[in-house]
């Protein structure tokens, strides 16, 4: 039940962020529509420890803030690649191995992966991770294992 009240509070969190309209009308629609969704999921019994992973608590925002530093500074990368391809642009297809034990975790480290500019998972076949990047910094730095490293941190798979 707990993961359910907690699914209640992200939507709403949500909702009132994205909606911008405070009336009692229409915020007593939208507190509605997120307890109707709500206990829908409950009902339909999708709501899991993956699906809503509240157990990774702050762990998963301090990953959150490295994570968007990593996007901006891949940004700057994939910018000199455009605006100078023949200097930057090295693309190269590699396999990495992910240390996550859970599924969670290692769709988390392939999604960030993809999640930064000038690298793509291709293929996340069990502990395997086919990743594509633009730039040789960008392999690198998917090679040097950081984000693998933190990625099990934040599940506690140490």
């Amino acid at each position: 039940m707990l993961k359910t009240i907690s699914l209640f509070l992200v939507l709403m969190a949500v909702w009132l962020l994205l909606s911008g309209h405070y009336t009692p009308l229409i915020t007593g629609f939208g507190v509605a529509s997120c307890l109707l969704s709500a206990l829908i999921a409950y009902r339909m019994d999708v709501i899991d420890h993956e699906s809503h992973p509240i157990y990774l608590g702050p762990r998963i925002i301090f990953y959150w803030g490295w994570l968007f530093g990593e996007i901006f500074k891949a940004n700057v990368d994939v910018a000199k690649c455009v605006l100078f391809p023949k200097q930057f642009l090295r693309p190269s297809l590699f396999t990495v191995t992910a240390s996550q034990k859970s599924d969670l975790g290692r769709v988390i480290y392939a999604n960030s992966i993809t999640l930064t500019p000038g690298t793509v998972t291709v293929d996340l076949d069990d502990d395997q991770i086919m990743v594509h990047s633009l730039t040789e910094d960008s392999a690198d730095g998917v090679k040097s294992g950081d984000m693998d490293r933190r990625v099990t941190q934040v599940m506690k798979e140490t």
